[in-house]
């Protein structure tokens, strides 16, 4: 007999923007998760990937079963998944569950429809290398920062006329465009905005480094000076610069909401949606897919281009970007994000310190679930033997099988699932 739930461990992604040694949550789940774990200092831990990516395939922690890492054991397993999941999704886990820890910019970026992601994988599989969309979800563990979306109109314009060398970038016939643009129009409005980001995203680059360096030096001046600098954006200026000099993305702060999440509060990122995440660290679901279009805050292959005809220029309050999570009709302490999209969901599960004996409820799809806070012992027939859980355990648990959980920590305990809601 073969256990159908078993502990993971997950893979790590070092990338660059990445949050350092223990500061980052990332190292501090993967280090009380496994005390073995060398944690490096001075290296980042960007990205925990739980789920059956072959970039970062899951290894299984159950030396019962023959099969080293969950995609392959879903392979030979995928009754595992449930039925309907198993279906819409040719066998295959349709999700990536994540933790990041960023400490400096990500790229302005968007991810494809499913329509152009089969397009560009045709054209340029070397840069988009499957045909999949890559919807996600990002909710908070710390504070968290992102840019998500166009702000509302009236806030560009007052940037705008505030911020003379992004105006000189633009030119003036597109600004008084979106200028004279009324919102009874919003084709209108779209079409305005679609001119300004593009003329901004395509301008010649000695001269977009110009402007941003003059920029630079005088809000530094300002600030100096100890004047206010919120009209022109000056703080997050300032910082994204300092991470990347001369770098156009700079100037996007100006066209996209600043979205500040707390703990436990999420966004959303559609197909076409310009995002770039700034700071903090959050857990993060999206379907299975490494499309991304990128145009600023990137070493990486940047293709302006197909961004900025493909984005969605719709503008909207920042305040809209929140993501809300629903309580559970069945369960209180379950609080469900459940997308607009088929490929995922996500339940926080926050159970009190009161609560001794908790059910891990089964439902009719594959799911992986991530500590937080607290310990436990998990018992489940289809595990056949107890797990001890503790801030970092992951456990992948097959369709329609549930968990007990015997508390053993005095404060409760923070957990998150992702699955597929069909």
């Amino acid at each position: 007999y073969s256990p159908v739930v078993f502990p993971l461990s997950c893979a790590v992604q070092n990338y660059s923007w990445g949050k350092l040694g223990l500061e980052s949550e990332v190292a501090k789940l993967l280090s009380s998760g496994d005390p073995l774990v060398q944690i490096q200092p001075d290296r980042p831990y960007a990205e925990l990937w739980m789920g059956a990516h072959p970039r970062g395939d899951a290894i299984i922690r159950d030396n019962r079963i023959p099969q080293k890492t969950l995609g392959q054991w879903i392979a030979d397993n995928p009754a595992c998944l449930g039925t309907k999941v198993k279906d819409t999704f040719q066998g295959q886990l349709p999700f990536l569950f994540k933790v990041l820890s960023v400490d400096t910019a990500l790229s302005i970026q968007a991810h494809p429809n499913k329509e152009l992601a089969a397009k560009l994988h045709a054209q340029f599989p070397e840069h988009y290398p499957d045909a999949n969309h890559k919807p996600e979800m990002a909710i908070a563990l710390t504070p968290f920062e992102g840019l998500c979306g166009f702000r509302p109109v009236e806030e560009i314009v007052s940037f705008l006329q505030n911020v003379p060398e992004l105006r000189a970038l633009i030119g003036e016939v597109a600004v008084e465009q979106l200028e004279r643009s009324g919102s009874d129009d919003p084709r209108g409005v779209s079409a305005a905005l679609r001119v300004c980001f593009t003329r901004l995203m395509k301008s010649e680059k000695k001269f977009f480094v110009d402007q941003l360096n003059m920029l630079v030096k005088r809000i530094s001046q300002e600030a100096e000076e100890g004047k206010d600098t919120s009209g022109s954006n000056g703080e997050l200026l300032l910082r994204l610069h300092s991470q990347y000099p001369g770098d156009i993305g700079c100037f996007t702060i100006y066209f996209l909401n600043l979205v500040k999440l707390e703990p436990g509060e999420a966004m959303f990122l559609g197909a076409n949606e310009p995002h770039a995440y700034l700071r903090g660290d959050c857990v993060e679901c999206m379907a299975c897919s490494d499309n991304t279009v990128r145009a600023g805050l990137t070493p990486k292959f940047i293709d302006v281009l197909t961004l900025c005809e493909m984005l969605n220029y719709t503008p909207a309050p920042s305040s809209s970007k929140i993501f809300p999570a629903v309580q559970s009709q069945l369960d209180p302490n379950v609080y469900v994000y459940d997308p607009p999209v088929p490929d995922f969901a996500i339940m926080r599960i926050e159970i009190p310190a009161s609560i001794k004996l908790y059910l891990i409820s089964a439902i009719d799809s594959a799911s992986i679930l991530l500590v937080i806070q607290g310990t436990a012992v998990g018992t489940s027939t289809a595990a056949a033997s107890e797990m001890s859980l503790c801030r970092g355990s992951v456990l992948f648990i097959s369709a329609n099988e549930s968990i007990s959980l015997h508390l053993s920590s005095p404060d409760g305990m923070l957990l998150f699932r992702a699955c597929c809601l069909l």
